[in-house]
C-alpha cells in the first residue's frame, strides 16, 4: 500500500478541524498547528476544544451511519495539535501543508512564510483563503512554485467540492498533485483561474444578494423563497450544472429571457454576456444543435436525459415527494 501522506494544518480552528476529519477519515495522520503564543493553560484549553470538536463531527458521522461508532476512535487517534512553538517538529514530517488562519491577509503572509521555511522545497504548501487571491499570499513563500490555494466550503468534511486556484508561478505537478490527493478522500476538486470568489462563492453572492433582495422588494416571503430555491433551484441543480442546464434548454432561451428581465426590471445585472449572443450565433444553441457550453457529439442524447432524468426521480424520493398515479380503479 502506498503511503498516505501527513496533513498540517496551520491553525485549529474551524476549517482547520473540518480538513483533518476529512483526511483523518481518509486514513492520513493529521496535525493541527496552533499558530498564536499561548500559555500552557491556554493551549490545553484548545487542544481540549479541538479535539472535542472532531470527536463530535466523528459522533454525528457515525449516527448517520458513515462509520461504526467503535472505528471513531481509530479515527480520532490520527489527529493531533501542536502548539505554535511546536512548529518546526510537526512540520518536518508534513506531506502538504494547509493554512488555515483568519482572512487577514498579514496575517497569512506571516503564517505561510514561517512554515514554508520548516518544509523541504518540493512540500506542497496551500491556502484555504475564500477571499484572498493567490498570487497576493505567494510571495511570502519561500518556493512559491509549489504554493496555490484550495478553498473547502464547509462543512469541509462533507462537501465534496474544493476549488483549487493555481499562481501565476504554481508549477502544474503541484496543481496535479493536490488534484490527485483530494480525488483519494472522496473529494471532487475543480481548478479555477485566480480570480476573486473562484467558482462557488462567486456565483453564490449574486444568488444570496437576489433572494435578499426579493425580499426587500416584497416578491416573497423569506419561506417562499427559500422553498422555490430548495425544490427548484437547487432540486434541479443537483442534477444539471447551470452550464448543463442552458444547453438543456437552449442558450437561445437564457437570450431572450436575460433580455426581457434586464428590460422590466431596468437593471443591466440581468444583461447576458457576450458568450451567450456568440454562442448563438455560431449555431451552439446547446443539445439539440450538438454543442453549447458542452459538447455532445457522438452522445445518445436521449440516454443523457433518461439517466438526468432518473437522478431527478431519486431526488424526489429523498424528499419524500415521488408519489404513486391516481387511477380510480373500482
Amino acid at each position: 500500500m502506498t503511503a498516505r501522506p501527513s496533513i498540517a494544518c496551520l491553525g485549529a480552528g474551524r476549517m482547520g478541524r473540518g480538513i483533518a476529519v476529512a483526511f483523518a477519515y481518509a486514513g492520513h495522520a493529521v496535525t493541527m498547528i496552533d499558530v498564536k503564543e499561548r500559555s500552557p493553560d491556554g493551549f490545553a484549553a484548545l487542544e481540549a476544544e479541538a479535539l472535542g470538536e472532531v470527536k463530535k463531527t466523528l459522533a454525528s458521522l457515525a449516527r448517520f451511519g458513515l462509520l461504526a461508532e467503535e472505528d471513531a476512535d481509530t479515527v480520532i487517534a490520527r489527529v493531533s495539535v501542536t502548539p505554535a512553538q511546536g512548529m518546526p517538529a510537526a512540520l518536518a514530517g508534513a506531506g502538504i501543508v494547509f493554512e488555515g488562519v483568519p482572512e487577514v491577509v498579514d496575517l497569512k503572509r506571516e503564517v505561510l512564510a514561517a512554515a514554508s521555511r520548516c518544509v523541504g522545497p518540493d512540500v506542497i504548501v496551500a491556502s484555504t483563503t475564500s477571499t484572498i487571491l493567490v498570487d497576493d499570499l505567494s510571495g511570502a513563500v519561500e518556493n512559491p512554485n509549489r504554493f496555490l490555494n484550495v478553498h473547502w466550503l464547509n462543512p469541509a468534511y462533507l462537501i465534496p467540492l474544493v476549488e483549487i486556484s493555481p499562481g501565476a508561478v504554481t508549477d502544474p505537478d503541484v496543481t496535479a498533485r493536490v488534484k490527485a490527493l483530494l480525488e483519494g478522500i472522496g473529494k471532487v476538486p475543480v481548478v479555477c483561474a485566480a480570480t476573486p470568489g473562484f467558482i462557488v462563492p462567486r456565483i453564490q453572492a449574486l444568488a444570496m444578494n437576489e433572494a435578499a433582495r426579493m425580499v426587500e422588494e416584497g416578491v416573497a416571503s423569506a419561506e417562499d423563497i427559500d422553498k422555490a430555491i430548495r425544490y427548484g433551484f437547487g432540486f434541479r441543480y443537483a442534477v444539471l450544472g447551470l452550464l448543463e442546464f442552458i444547453d438543456w434548454g437552449g442558450g437561445d432561451i437564457l437570450y431572450y429571457a436575460s433580455r426581457y428581465l434586464e428590460g422590466a426590471l431596468h437593471s443591466d445585472r440581468y444583461r447576458a454576456p457576450e458568450v451567450i449572443s456568440n454562442n448563438m450565433h455560431e449555431g451552439r444553441i446547446g443539445m439539440r444543435t450538438g454543442a453549447g457550453f458542452l459538447d455532445y457529439s457522438g452522445l445518445d442524447v436521449d440516454a443523457y436525459r433518461e439517466n438526468r432524468l432518473a437522478e431527478m426521480v431519486d431526488l424526489l424520493r429523498h424528499f419524500g415527494l415521488a408519489r404513486p398515479p391516481v387511477l380510480d380503479r373500482e
